[in-house]
């Protein structure tokens, strides 16, 4: 996976006890609830100081946010970094990922790791959320009993309630909720940036795709009202936000259950009338609904930034079919050429699978031609990752050495296409939103940010001249690029650009 797209607890060590230990050496919840003697009303810690730790794509992230926003809502305190590092901590929450093999063998490991934690700090809850407790459920509190609550992907607001209860019950409690009965955009929120936020427009997934898990976690489609979601982007923007990421599993067929075909290029044009939203980006469209007035209202909008995300899966149409992805490579590069004619500073990224049940070396030499034509800004690829209860799971399995072998192949002409790519921004100006400090930027004094398509640019301020501050926009000249990212390390005297507003 490329680490732009990995939430920050993937890049960065999980806080863990010095020593994993075995599951079965751990004594269950309940013996450690209890004897927390009333330590968390210490001064500042509120109901008890909580880390959320998020695994997974964006709509976790988001997710995140909410979990969050529940938790101070009935009086916990987000813990600090130096708190984390030191496990001064009451309660532990991590909201999971289902969508491949490993990340369910790092929730059981890094759970059994957090349960040395628990050992040593009794009054500390664990809890877990996401996709991984929507499908796991009780087995979770079979597995690791010292798990103090279990809750689904459509109760994130029933987390407090399960705490209080497993703390006077003494035991583990599991709520997982199988219809959606409120939006997790419902329910209070503490955002993790106040120039950056995601809106979700909708949850769920109506497609059948044979590898995926999602539609079984996060359920049937729903969307949001359009006038829900505007009061939502305006309470950011009130707030002082100044991007906005729209989320949905398919973002392109938003409206489609309220008999809107057009909705969800209307409510691009909308967020383009909000005052206050500088950038608009969306995540993820599906090609089969992908439609021209989408495209044409990303080129006619201002503030929708012609960056584009959209997953391929295989470059062979026989292995789509398979996957019943409902479209084939014909219809998916018409999409690109037509985004590209609209908008020829587009960059595109798609997600691709490698090692599908039944994929043979013609298939996959497909997909590497395919990638080869399509020039991708960036592609996550994947090796095939059986999961229970989808129909891939039950076909005959590509051996491991194989997939491996073709994903070192894509991932290596992906790699050059992206560097051949990111080469070309060298001596232009881009503009960047900044958003912080990357995990180097301490050491070269840079600041961190993307550029309107979505590259992430680190930008040296020349000396003498102010360094931007967090929500800033640059607009700067690219001195050199990265795999992966651009550098700006202007010089003024020489001509090149460097100015804030």
């Amino acid at each position: 996976m490329n680490e732009d797209m990995m939430t920050v607890e993937e890049r960065e060590p999980l806080p863990s006890a010095e020593k994993p230990v075995a599951e079965e050496a751990t004594g269950g919840a309940a013996e450690a609830a209890d004897s927390a003697e009333g330590s968390t009303a210490k001064a500042g810690r509120g109901k008890g100081l909580y880390y959320v730790h998020t695994l997974g794509c964006q709509m976790n992230v988001h997710d995140s946010e909410r979990i969050a926003g529940v938790l101070e809502s009935d009086g916990y305190v987000k813990a600090n970094q130096v708190q984390i590092d030191s496990h001064d901590l009451d309660l532990i929450v991590m909201n999971t990922c289902a969508v491949r093999e490993n990340a369910s063998n790092r929730m059981y490991g890094t759970l059994g790791q957090w349960a040395e934690l628990k050992r040593e700090n009794p009054r500390l809850q664990i809890a877990v959320g996401g996709c991984m407790a929507q499908k796991d459920r009780q087995r979770i509190t079979e597995r690791a009993p010292w798990v103090d609550a279990v809750f689904g992907t459509k109760n994130i607001g029933s987390l407090t309630g399960l705490l209080d209860k497993a703390r006077a019950e003494r035991r583990s409690q599991v709520q997982v909720a199988t219809d959606l009965d409120y939006f997790p955009s419902q329910l209070p929120v503490s955002r993790a940036s106040r120039v950056s936020a995601w809106v979700a427009i909708s949850m769920g997934c109506n497609n059948t795709c044979t590898f995926c898990i999602v539609p079984s976690v996060r359920g049937r489609e729903r969307d949001r009202r359009p006038g829900d979601v505007l009061d939502e982007i305006q309470r950011c923007v009130d707030a002082g936000s100044k991007e906005v990421t729209l989320l949905g599993q398919n973002v392109n067929s938003y409206g489609y259950s309220m008999g809107d075909r057009y909705a969800f290029s209307k409510l691009l044009r909308a967020c383009g009338k909000i005052d206050g939203l500088e950038r608009v980006r969306f995540t993820s469209p599906h090609p089969a609904a992908f439609t021209d007035d989408v495209i044409e209202a990303m080129a006619e909008t201002p503030n929708v930034m012609h960056q584009l995300h959209m997953p391929l899966q295989s470059g062979s149409d026989r292995i789509l079919r398979a996957m019943r992805r409902s479209y084939r490579t014909a219809k998916f590069m018409d999409i690109l050429g037509k985004v590209r004619a609209a908008m020829p500073d587009a960059q595109i990224s798609t997600d691709v699978i490698v090692g599908f049940p039944g994929e043979t070396e013609e298939d996959f030499q497909r997909t590497l031609d395919l990638i080869s034509q399509a020039r991708f800004a960036s592609a996550y690829t994947f090796e095939y990752s059986p999961r229970p209860g989808t129909p891939a799971a039950l076909l005959p399995q590509i051996p491991a050495d194989v997939m491996r072998d073709r994903y070192t192949r894509l991932h290596d002409l992906q790699e050059e296409i992206t560097e051949e790519g990111l080469k070309a921004f060298r001596g232009k100006e881009v503009e960047v939103m900044v958003t912080g400090q990357g995990r180097k930027d301490g050491n070269t004094h840079r600041i961190t940010g993307r550029e309107k398509t979505g590259t992430l640019v680190h930008i040296g301020p020349p000396e003498g001249y102010p360094a931007a501050r967090v929500g800033d926009f640059v607009t700067c000249t690219v001195t050199d690029s990265a795999r992966h990212y651009l550098i700006s390390d202007p010089d003024p005297a020489a001509g090149q650009t460097y100015s804030i507003r």
